[in-house]
């Protein structure tokens, strides 16, 4: 464990009064339908969302090629991808699952056919079907500064996780060994200002805040989908509160602590609706606030920012299976286990960016015939959706970081333990 880690760093008291504070100030300002302040808080919010998406694709991108140049030869390397793929799996498997489940115990019905054909105009156009290879080209690049002018995360972590590895390679290499100095001091300085960032945040906190607040008093956020949004929500809910707790617990930790110290980030995640731009958040609380060793927090994180979408996995099959209703299939067994497959795979794959899962679900259902109408339907509330969702994905993150690291602790401290053992009784032999 990280002991270099200054108390003053963590999610105290003061620092959690001021932004409560902050959160209940802006929804007051958003209620009061003031123009122009409406239009500054939109404003302020468009800036830190900016700033945080600008700093994001060099967290991922320095995390992964430093990690992977600095720890690629050793064994814990191996353990922390293999426990970290593990989990992943398992966490997104039980958010669809659970998805699955509420579908069945609340049965949402259909929709009229009237509401359904208003709800097409509303649907994004020239949007066609996309293949598994669609997904895997997009992945591959086709020249060095693209992955990082579009922001896609998993070309990103593909260059990334490529340039670590040769470092590690060649670490023998003086001229890399200065190279890969260069690259830390790099991280260094991102991470400095990463700090400075999380210190001004309470006044993003604001802005998000009163923008949300504004939204919900001019009628923008509706719930007209009463059981499907009961279902969606209910099962993001039961994910965050129930079996990510459980699955914490099961690794010997406090569900309480660990949820303290990753509040920042789960905030930032909540207003900005996107895993990557929280990345930078994300990495320093887990690193100052639980304590997690950087060449864990900075592997994992990134990782699971790109492939860790237990919220996006639950509104994929919830929404597919809503729609797929509503155009005449018979929900069968099969056809559901299908779908969490489907919807399990599909979430690893998707970007972790504001509306993800949204278009990425009505692509599924464009390539099935399904009537895109209801989705339509569902985008004026999808804004609280994504809000909720992301948030699970980023405290499903966090979960999976600070299981790993305790397990490594564990672990290490286990074998210096034996080893010990083995010295004392050479010793007294």
């Amino acid at each position: 464990m990280n002991k270099s880690a200054s108390p003053a760093g963590g999610f105290k008291g003061k620092r959690l009064l001021i932004w409560m504070a902050a959160l209940i100030i802006g929804a007051v300002l958003g209620t009061l339908g003031i123009n122009w302040l409406d239009e500054l808080c939109n404003f302020i919010a468009s800036i830190y969302t900016r700033l945080f998406k600008f700093i994001a694709v060099p967290t991922i991108a320095l995390a992964i090629t430093t990690t992977l140049a600095t720890l690629g030869t050793q064994k814990d390397t191996g353990k922390i991808f293999k426990y970290t793929i593990v989990y992943t799996l398992l966490t997104t498997l039980v958010a669809a699952v659970m998805g699955a489940v509420l579908y069945k115990v609340i049965a949402p019905g259909n929709l009229p056919v009237e509401a359904v054909r208003q709800g097409a105009a509303d649907v994004p156009q020239n949007l066609k079907a996309i293949s598994v290879y669609d997904h895997i080209l997009a992945v591959v690049p086709d020249n060095v500064l693209l992955p990082f002018s579009s922001g896609n995360v998993l070309s990103i972590l593909l260059v990334s996780a490529a340039l670590g590895l040769a470092l590690a390679a060649l670490k023998d290499s003086a001229n890399v060994q200065i190279l890969t100095k260069a690259v830390l001091g790099f991280q260094e300085v991102l991470f400095a200002l990463i700090r400075a960032l999380v210190w001004a945040l309470p006044v993003g906190i604001v802005a998000f805040s009163a923008q949300l607040s504004a939204q919900v008093s001019a009628g923008m956020i509706v719930g007209s989908l009463g059981k499907y949004v009961a279902v969606v929500l209910g099962g993001n809910i039961l994910q965050f509160f129930v079996i990510l707790p459980l699955f914490l617990l099961a690794g010997k930790l406090n569900p309480f602590k660990v949820f303290k110290g990753m509040l920042p980030a789960l905030l930032m995640a909540f207003f900005t609706k996107s895993s990557a731009a929280t990345l930078p958040v994300t990495v320093e609380s887990a690193e100052k606030n639980l304590n997690a060793r950087p060449q864990v927090a900075r592997f994992i994180l990134p990782v699971c920012c790109t492939i860790n979408m237990n919220g996006c996995a639950a509104f994929i099959l919830v929404t597919s299976l809503f729609v797929m209703q509503n155009g005449g299939m018979v929900l069968t067994l099969p056809n559901i286990l299908l779908w969490i497959l489907i919807s399990v795979i599909s979430a690893v794959g998707n970007a972790g960016v504001p509306m993800g899962c949204y278009f990425l679900t009505l692509s599924l259902m464009s390539g099935v015939g399904a009537p895109l109408g209801i989705m339509g339907i569902i985008l004026p509330i999808f804004t609280v959706i994504d809000m909720v969702e992301t948030g699970v994905n980023v405290w499903s993150d966090s979960c999976i970081c600070a299981i790993v690291n305790k397990k490594l602790d564990d672990e290490n401290s286990a074998a210096e333990c034996s080893m010990s053992q083995e010295i004392n009784a050479t010793n007294l032999q």
